[in-house]
């Protein structure tokens, strides 16, 4: 009987011993949107489970016992959860937060542009915000495509890859970037952001973990462009556990694209070092042969330093460091319209030797203190470094007699009519010269620097039903241009490229150009039941020179030094209003100056607009939308003489009077959940509508308006924008489908029909992506960027057609460990 009563207290044992529980449950974000492919492991098992198309996860079999229930997915921060498995089902739901950056919540919201997604709906104004996921979603490093989703960017692509953009918001005009506020982690990224701020720079955008957009008044905070917006780029942020992730691409012109980071988080700070490599050969096809293409190095580190969590007053340290190196055999010289449509990729003789190399370094040291609950401090100081030497063909001439008097011809206006200027066309496409100074190369040798230090400190309480929450910012910062630039001479022999003489370093321009700038905000939320408020102004005061040494002065003794100078204060105030209809529909109101720096050339003035928009939006969990109408009405418009532009490179702005710009900007993004179905279906709409106009006649000397009469229409701003995105997603797979329609445009400012010389064609191009998640580390992906292979120009300048990038291919792999 003992033996019978021992063996049934041993089966009861084991019988306990063996029981299981189920654990299963749902995964959102912060707005309620349902997460699919979020990891689950417990911890110190083998057992683990990814969410479902509905974002819901079910894990059977767990044996009985206490668990940590570790949750992570890209873009957000790793959620740990105890739980007890006691033999029955145990359901529970968890909000995973967006993993921005290192900071606090309270900073974060202060020094971003947006926060993260779920905070768009307290933004009394236009703002989107592109997070992680989204980004990995179509795998995009081109920052062309990457921000096709955000309506009310208006674009103008150059040599396929995203290298150089160009781009502008709500009409600004886009040559090199150079009226919009563009910042990496709340830091000017340009050069030189006040006195030469054309962005021959730009943030790496295949590293970064999230986008930002501002617009209308709420992004005059960040100046010093406030006229269209604000863009910011955010960084990959400390992980907050030990993390790996690498990530290999390769594809057809040779790419190759590899981006690895490692980091880990301890109580008192943590570390995070990264690289992101990009090169190619190129799809255009030089006459003479040879490569056509880029290698850009990007590489990144942080270190974090904090106080111990429970500490009564929080304080850290951030310390980043970066260094950007790359080099292009990329050029100005574009195509006929007649070699365009004969032969789109072409590269003529003539560029065979052109080739831009630059260096980028950034550091920046930040500081942050909360000493209360109703208290937040900030400061950071910052210094970025560029240097760049483009070497490019810039004219020509055809001299059988080497009569030295006899000028060269700009390449533009070869281009533009070769049929006049047939034999100095003919020396860039290869025939043989008559005389030695046939073509000049220019040495395109610049270098900035731009240094200083911002702050904000924050103040927020409740008096009554009123929410209350003050920003005050500082600004001190200086920046600087060196051109020091000469020009080289070839001649032609049998289509090859011989040098024939050496310009003297300087001999070409030799001058620096400074700005120092002081600058202020005052920002104050006021949040009473359905209403907010948000006013706010902007101080500027800025002190910008330049120091003109002469061709004939290399060493800058300073016997023919020419100075001037630009001296500028201004006041830019702004308001935003929002009210909520309901709980998920907002409307919104704003009006702002627009203003931007005039340049050190005296008697220009700064650009100044009053800037009108009233919007609305909605979030409801899988659905969201925003709609905008603007009108900016500029008292004085300012024009750029730039050679990307088709000017003469000088960099100085004009006044160019009285103009206007107006449109609408609307997206809906819509997560499409058929029931009894293991898939979704994200559904991405966006449209802009934008129509810009000069209000006052004149003449441009050196840009590429030419004669300007009232009525003209902005050059280079397409009218109608339609981005469309279609997706598959499945637990362990996602396909995308995204579509871009660019309505034609002007190259040069006119009215009614648009001349065909001057005019850039519609075009309709189709991206696919692919990932594919084999397990909890490793995914496949793919991309087919142009998937129909559409041959399409993207621009006439800087001088002749230049074609958009033909299909490209794209395949790889992600391990995240």
């Amino acid at each position: 009987m003992k033996y019978l009563l021992a063996l049934l207290l041993t089966l009861a044992a084991f019988s306990g011993q063996a029981q299981t529980g189920t654990l299963e449950g749902s995964i959102v974000d912060a707005s309620g949107n349902m997460l699919t492919s979020v990891d689950l492991i417990l911890e110190g098992t083998s057992l683990g489970i990814a969410t479902d198309a509905w974002g819901k996860f079910r894990l059977e079999g767990i044996p009985t016992g206490e668990y940590i229930l570790k949750a992570s997915s890209v873009g957000f921060k790793t959620y740990t959860l105890p739980v007890k498995v006691e033999g029955k089902k145990l359901s529970i739901q968890l909000v995973l937060l967006e993993a921005s950056t290192e900071l606090p919540e309270i900073i974060i919201n202060r020094e971003t542009m947006t926060g993260s997604s779920h905070l768009l709906t307290d933004i009394p104004g236009s703002a989107h915000y592109l997070g992680p996921r989204q980004l990995d979603k179509f795998n995009y490093n081109d920052v062309n495509r990457v921000l096709r989703n955000i309506p009310g960017i208006n674009i103008q692509e150059e040599e396929g890859f995203g290298l150089r953009p160009n781009i502008g918001m709500r009409g600004t005009g886009v040559e090199r970037s150079t009226k919009i506020t563009l910042m990496e982690d709340g830091i000017l990224a340009a050069p030189a952001p006040y006195v030469a701020p054309a962005a021959y720079y730009f943030p790496t955008a295949g590293r970064m973990n999230g986008v930002e957009v501002r617009k209308g008044s709420s992004q005059i905070k960040y100046g010093p462009y406030t006229t269209g917006g604000a863009i910011n780029f955010i960084s990959t942020p400390i992980p907050s556990e030990f993390a790996v992730r690498i990530n290999l691409m390769g594809g057809n012109f040779g790419r190759r694209i590899v981006h690895a980071s490692a980091g880990q988080s301890f109580d008192h700070g943590g570390f995070m070092v990264e690289t992101y490599q990009n090169s190619s050969t190129g799809f255009k096809h030089l006459d003479t042969g040879g490569p056509t293409g880029f290698d850009n190095q990007d590489y990144l580190g942080k270190l974090f330093l904090k106080t111990r969590p429970d500490a009564k007053v929080h304080q850290s340290l951030l310390l980043k460091v970066g260094q950007s190196i790359g080099k292009a055999d990329e050029t100005y010289l574009g195509l006929t319209q007649a070699d365009f449509n004969a032969t789109p990729f072409r590269r003529y003789a003539g560029s065979q030797v052109d080739n831009i190399t630059t260096s980028q370094e950034q550091y920046s040291l930040k500081y942050s203190l909360i000493p209360a609950k109703f208290l937040d401090f900030s400061v950071t100081a910052y210094r970025n470094v560029f240097s760049r030497n483009w070497y490019k063909v810039y004219s020509a001439k055809f001299d059988p007699l080497a009569d030295p008097t006899v000028k060269s011809v700009p390449i533009e206006k070869i281009l533009e009519d070769p049929t006049t200027y047939s034999d100095e066309y003919a020396m860039l496409t290869g025939v043989t010269s008559p005389n030695d100074d046939a073509l000049f190369v220019r040495n395109n040798n610049r270098k900035y620097y731009a240094q200083g230090i911002q702050g904000i400190l924050g103040f927020n309480f409740r008096s009554s039903a009123i929410s209350h929450d003050i920003e005050l910012g500082f600004r001190y910062h200086e920046d600087e241009e060196d051109r020091f630039q000469s020009d080289d001479e070839f001649k032609m022999e049998n289509g090859k490229m011989v040098p024939t003489k050496y310009g003297a370093p300087g001999s070409q321009d030799n001058r620096v150009s400074n700005a120092y700038a002081s600058a202020a905000y005052l920002q104050y939320s006021i949040k009473f039941g359905k209403f907010i408020a948000l006013p706010g102004i902007r101080y500027e005061r800025m002190l910008l020179s330049r120091s003109n040494y002469g061709k004939n002065d290399p060493q800058r003794t300073g016997n023919a030094l020419a100075k001037t100078h630009n001296q500028i204060d201004v006041w830019v105030p702004g308001i935003g209003l929002e009210y909520s209809f309901r709980k998920d529909i907002t409307g919104f109101l704003g009006v702002h100056r627009g203003f931007a720096p005039p340049g050190a050339t005296e008697g220009t003035n700064p650009e100044s607009s009053i800037n009108y928009e009233l919007g609305t939006r909605f979030t409801r969990p899988n659905l969201t939308g925003q709609a905008t109408v603007f009108y900016n009405n500029y008292q004085n418009l300012l024009g750029t003489d730039l050679a990307a532009a088709g000017g003469g490179g000088t960099g100085d702005l004009f006044n160019a009077g009285k103009a206007r710009t107006y449109g609408l900007e609307m997206q809906v993004d819509y997560n499409w959940m058929p029931a009894d179905v293991p898939f979704t279906f994200p559904i991405t709409l966006a449209y802009t509508y934008t129509l810009g106009e000069f209000l006052s006649s004149f003449t441009a000397v050196n840009e590429d308006w030419g004669s300007v009469q009232v009525g003209d229409q902005f050059p280079y701003l397409s009218n109608y924008q339609i981005t469309g995105n279609l997706g598959l997603e499945h637990r362990v797979f996602r396909i995308n489908l995204s579509t871009k329609y660019l309505s034609q445009m002007r190259t040069a400012p006119g009215q009614g029909d648009i001349p065909q010389n001057q005019k850039i064609n519609s075009n309709f191009i189709i991206d696919l992506s692919i990932n594919y998640k084999a397990s909890r580390w490793v995914t496949f992906v793919g991309t087919v960027n142009n998937i129909t292979n559409e041959v399409y120009a993207v621009a006439r300048r800087p001088a002749g057609i230049r074609p958009g990038l033909p299909l490209a291919v794209l395949l790889g792999i992600k391990v995240n460990l």
